[in-house]
C-alpha cells in the first residue's frame, strides 16, 4: 500500500468503496481529474498489488495523490479500520459507495439459492454501506458539507426472477439512500442513489444469457461522468434517485 504520510487537496478526500477495473476506477480518476486525493478501497483479493496498481496509474495519469487501501465490506472491523486509514490523510468530501457481491451471471432458483450467498450479497449491498456511511458523517455534519453516493442499477428498482440475493441487497441500499437523504439534506449533507444501468465489462457468456433474456443492450458508457455529475456543484441536484440517461428498465445490472 502507498504511504499515507502526504497532505490531503484542499478540496479533500474522495473516498471510493469497491474499485475494479472499470466503473469504480473511472470513478476514481474521474474525481482525481478534479483535484481530489482519492482513497480507493476494495478487498483486493487473489488480485497481488492490483489495488496499488491502479493508485498509482491514476496518480501518474491525473498528477494526483491516490492512495490504495483494503476492505472487506462484509466485515464492520475492517470497514473501521480501513476508515482510520481514510480519515487520517483528512476529510472526507465525497463518499462514492459501488462495492457488491459478485453476481452470479445466470438466473438461479429461488430454492437453490444459498444463504450464505444471500447474507453476504445484503452484507456487502447494504450493512456494508451503512457502515461506511456511519464512518464519514459525522465529520460531514461537522463542516456542514459532503457528499454520499450509492450506486445502484435495475435489480435497485425491479425484483428479478432469479436473482433474489442481489435484488434484496440493492433494494436495501435503496432505502438507506432515500433514509439518509431525508435525515441528513438539512444539515448540508447532500446523498444520492445513482443508476448505472446495464452490464459493465461482463463476461461475453454473461451478455450473451442475458442478451437471450431480452435484459441487456451491452456494456453501459458514461457511468463516471453521471457519478461526478450527482455531486453537487455550480448547479445542484436534488436528493434522492439519479438515473443514467441511456438506461433500460429492463437490464439489471
Amino acid at each position: 500500500m502507498r504511504s499515507m504520510a502526504s497532505s490531503a487537496s484542499p478540496k479533500g478526500i474522495a473516498a471510493i468503496v469497491g474499485v475494479g477495473p472499470n466503473l469504480g476506477r473511472s470513478i476514481a480518476r474521474k474525481f482525481a481529474h478534479e483535484g481530489y486525493t482519492v482513497a480507493i478501497l476494495a478487498r483486493d483479493l487473489g488480485q497481488t498489488g492490483r489495488l496499488s496498481i491502479f493508485a498509482d496509474e491514476i496518480a501518474r495519469e491525473e498528477k494526483a495523490q491516490v492512495f490504495a487501501i483494503r476492505i472487506d465490506c462484509s466485515e464492520s472491523r475492517s470497514i473501521k479500520e480501513a476508515f482510520e486509514g481514510v480519515l487520517s490523510l483528512g476529510f472526507v468530501e465525497v463518499l462514492v459507495y459501488n462495492a457488491h457481491h459478485p453476481p452470479s451471471w445466470s438466473p438461479t432458483s429461488f430454492a437453490d439459492i444459498r444463504l450464505d450467498h444471500f447474507d453476504k450479497s445484503l452484507a456487502v449491498a447494504a450493512v456494508g454501506a451503512f457502515h461506511c456511511a456511519q464512518q464519514v458523517l459525522p465529520g460531514m455534519v461537522e463542516r456542514g458539507r459532503g457528499t454520499i453516493l450509492f450506486t445502484g442499477c435495475s435489480a435497485s428498482l425491479n425484483g428479478i426472477p432469479g436473482f433474489s440475493d442481489i435484488c434484496c441487497g440493492k433494494f436495501a441500499m435503496r432505502a438507506l439512500s432515500q433514509c439518509l437523504a431525508s435525515e441528513f439534506q438539512p444539515l448540508g449533507v447532500h446523498v444520492a442513489h445513482v443508476i448505472i444501468d446495464g452490464i459493465i465489462g461482463a463476461p461475453s457468456w454473461g451478455r450473451t444469457a442475458w442478451q437471450k433474456r431480452g435484459r441487456v443492450d451491452g456494456p453501459r458508457r458514461g457511468g463516471s461522468d453521471l457519478l461526478a455529475s450527482a455531486h453537487p456543484g455550480p448547479i445542484g441536484l436534488d436528493s434522492g434517485d439519479r438515473r443514467s440517461p441511456s438506461s433500460s428498465s429492463s437490464s439489471p445490472f
